[in-house]
């Protein structure tokens, strides 16, 4: 009784702790989204605590839910307009990480996101779908406290499910690989190399992409260059520096949100992240999946070549069939009674080689 009161205990305890881990890495992440505020001081186009949120419950399972709603709590504790508006944020911010889970998990989603099935699944039921419920839920309870506009409601519903969205598309994945991540062995220096130069080029394209030159387009080559060389280890990072650097360009009015209405720097930004995060998902799987391809068939070919040795070790050859083995006429055979097969073309010319006609009758002779 004692053992097992000391392991629910120290079971007890790593939940505890991973809750308050959970509630910190949300609560803070809060704080950095809110730097990027849009809409009072609390709609932000990128909101990573909801990508952290799918990815604890996709690492921990669902026990961990308390930290969530902890660290929703504490987000959001100074901007709600009242107790009321703030509880139902909480529980709206709360539940979309929990449907985004429950979905995945219908939908078969492994942790290691090298099949399109599961890239798939993370885009339209985690991302897409999940985070229906807190934009609705956040939305409509500032419309209904009145601190929000009756004409702002679509606005703020669409900057807060993008910006959930988001966080799912682009910081999920990255904690996804930080779990699994590792020091490489065995890796050569020009590797190495390669990899210095993808994080220089997607400094530089940062700079340029927060300047006033409307050249955001210069984040699909790093994506797919990094998808195709480095899987998801290397574009799932990259699709998260671009798009913080394309926030930070919206969020200054540079470069091509440079005078438009905040609706169309919000449909623009966000049409950018999304292909900028689906082209970095989609392509890392889709390489993912080949390389799995060819390592099958290069077992399956090994498994071949290994049978076949053995075979020619062991003298285990097919024999062919002989003449002695085929059926002659009128022997017994597996179709039953009847006429056997004719002669072979062996034995048809063997017959005609020794064929000798029969010599015509004598006449009888006459006596005398």
């Amino acid at each position: 009784m004692t053992v097992a009161r000391r392991g629910g205990l120290r079971r007890g305890g790593v939940a505890a702790l991973e809750i308050c881990a959970v509630a910190a890495l949300y609560y803070g992440s809060a704080e950095l989204g809110l730097l990027q505020q849009l809409v009072r001081s609390q709609v932000t186009p990128l909101w990573p605590p909801t990508g952290i949120a799918v990815a604890a419950l996709l690492l921990r399972g669902p026990r961990i839910w308390p930290g969530i709603t902890l660290g929703a709590l504490l987000a959001n504790l100074s901007l709600g307009p009242s107790y009321a508006a703030l509880f139902l944020i909480v529980v709206g911010n709360t539940l979309a990480p929990l449907c985004s889970y429950a979905l995945l998990r219908s939908a078969g989603f492994r942790l290691e996101l090298d099949r399109l099935h599961d890239a798939l699944a993370l885009i339209f039921l985690g991302a897409f779908t999940g985070t229906l419920v807190s934009a609705t839920a956040g939305s409509g309870t500032l419309v209904l406290t009145n601190a929000l506009s009756t004409d702002r409601f679509w606005t703020t519903w669409w900057v807060w499910w993008t910006g959930d969205a988001m966080g799912v598309l682009v910081v999920t994945p990255v904690l996804l690989v930080l779990s699994r991540a590792h020091l490489p062995r065995q890796m050569t220096p020009s590797r190495w190399a390669e990899v210095l130069l993808l994080l220089a080029a997607t400094a530089c394209v940062g700079l340029i992409d927060t300047s006033s030159t409307p050249l955001l387009f210069l984040g699909f080559p790093l994506l797919i260059w990094a998808a195709f060389r480095f899987r998801l280890a290397g574009a799932a990072p990259v699709a998260l520096a671009v798009s913080i650097f394309a926030i930070i360009a919206a969020n200054h009015g540079s470069g091509p949100f440079a005078r438009h209405g905040m609706l169309t720097d919000m449909v623009t930004l966000q049409a950018y992240n999304a292909s900028s995060a689906l082209t970095a998902l989609l392509v890392a799987a889709a390489v993912s999946e080949r390389d799995r391809s060819q390592k099958e068939i290069a077992r399956a070919c090994g498994h071949l070549a290994e049978l076949v040795s053995r075979l020619s070790l062991t003298g285990t050859q097919p024999i062919p069939p002989t003449a002695d083995s085929r059926p002659r006429p009128g022997s017994g055979s597996a179709r039953g009674p009847g006429p056997g097969p004719g002669p072979g073309p062996e034995e048809r010319h063997h017959s005609r080689s020794t064929y000798r006609p029969a010599p015509p009758p004598r006449r009888p002779t006459k006596p005398g």
